[in-house]
């Protein structure tokens, strides 16, 4: 089979990737050609364009590049037409990716799509499109099933592969310590984002606290894609370690973390790190996002669990000042915690117990032999 898989950024790239691993197993003869990261192209994808080439965020930022963004468009569908693969699969990324679909499905290519788009948080119009376009849905959050289900929809819940992506166990801390040139402090972990745009925005606020926790030492993931000397130039000189392809770890030894929100929130999460959940757009953005945003949290682990578990700071409440508080908070309020960590747990208990990738890996061989 000739698979074409389209990922638009980081987390879809590592999920994307476990996707391919799972394929190969039951589909000795597969090709694949994919836009998407370093993991899918470890894994065998050719690799027709990288993420960090597709990764814009925000109204200004995509009207500033809507030229490159429809030069993109096109060349996917004419590289689609040329290869003709039997299956399009898209993962998550739906201002690109729901355009892909419905060329796709006008072309008689057979759609798939891992890692539902929100359309549950925002332009709930787009199910419609989806319901059109779209063959086979499969969804990794569980309310996702009870959604789809107002619309009609039948969709495949596979668990989150997040379950399987994060190690069982790690290397032990004064290994991960020593390696990475970490003194015995404990550690405030930073995860900024994954994207220049929210990096610079986020970052910026984030390290205004390092001087005000002069007992701990802060410690950046890194994304892979964005190269060491744009994280420098925020820093000014600020001593933050920069941790790259080690995010896991990283968090595996942080005694707290600063997150903006996305899929890293939900890694934090199960690998059980309090932490507090920040995101800023710019406000010509924020204030059109409120008017279409239906969802009480924005943070994964917050949906889920439908309560507030951890601290959101959004937009005119991202001050490094609350910031501070809040992080206060996570540090010395052992009740916190404790409540934190718990939820935590049951948080895990609801996604179940793994094997994502494998479940629609056989999801889709089936969905192609019938």
């Amino acid at each position: 089979m000739k698979y074409y898989i389209i990922a638009g950024e980081a987390s879809g790239d590592l999920h994307a990737s476990n996707l391919i691993r799972a394929l190969k197993k039951q589909d000795d003869k597969a090709e694949f050609r994919a836009w998407g990261g370093d993991l899918m192209e470890e894994q065998g994808a050719h690799l027709v364009k990288h993420y960090r080439d597709l990764a814009f965020m925000g109204v200004i930022e995509v009207l500033v590049n809507i030229r490159a963004i429809y030069k993109n468009i096109r060349y996917c569908k004419d590289d689609i037409l040329s290869w003709q693969p039997d299956v399009l699969i898209l993962v998550d990324y739906p201002g690109f990716n729901l355009r892909m679909a419905k060329f796709a499905h006008k072309q008689g290519i057979k759609v798939l799509y891992y890692i539902s788009p929100k359309v549950w948080a925002w332009k709930k119009s787009r199910v419609y499109a989806i319901k059109k376009n779209v063959d086979k849905m499969l969804i990794i959050l569980p309310f996702e099933e009870e959604f789809y289900a107002k619309y009609n929809y039948p969709v495949d819940y596979v668990g989150h592969p997040l379950l399987d992506a994060i190690p069982a166990e790690f290397d032990h801390n004064e290994s991960f310590r020593k390696i990475n040139n970490l003194n015995k402090k404990p550690i405030i972990a930073i995860l900024p984002g994954s994207r220049k745009q929210e990096i610079a925005k986020m970052l910026e606020v984030m390290v205004e606290l390092v001087d005000d926790f002069p007992d701990y030492q802060f410690a950046i993931a890194a994304a892979p894609a964005i190269d060491n000397s744009f994280y420098h130039k925020i820093l000014n000189g600020k001593k933050v370690a920069l941790i790259k392809d080690k995010t896991y770890q990283l968090l595996n030894s942080s005694t707290a973390a600063l997150v903006t929100s996305g899929t890293a929130t939900l890694e934090t999460a199960l690998i059980g790190v309090p932490q507090v959940v920040c995101y800023k757009v710019n406000s010509i953005t924020y204030h059109i996002g409120k008017l279409f945003v239906d969802v009480p949290f924005i943070s994964l682990v917050n949906l889920i669990m439908n309560k507030e578990v951890v601290k959101e700071l959004l937009q005119y409440d991202f001050t490094s000042t609350i910031l501070k508080a809040e992080l206060n908070t996570i540090l010395f309020d052992v009740d916190k915690r404790e409540a934190i960590i718990s939820d935590y747990k049951e948080m895990k208990s609801i996604l179940g117990k793994g094997g994502a990738s494998e479940k629609a890996a056989d999801e889709i061989i089936r969905f192609l032999k019938n």
